[in-house]
């Protein structure tokens, strides 16, 4: 019997990792930001392909 997930709730924590009074530039910032949308993207793509496989 297959098992219906229709709710998922996700928690997480972000620590940075700079030094409490060193900061970020606006384009480190922005940098950070389009590495996680890659990667997020990526992970996308990735699970439409396997999906098409089935």
């Amino acid at each position: 019997m297959p098992v219906e997930i229709n709710e998922l709730h996700i928690k997480i924590q972000v620590a940075e990792d700079t030094a409490p009074g060193e900061r970020k530039s606006k384009s480190q910032i922005a940098r950070d930001k389009e590495e996680l949308v890659q990667a997020c993207v990526e992970a996308v793509m990735e699970i439409i392909e396997l999906k098409k496989q089935r």
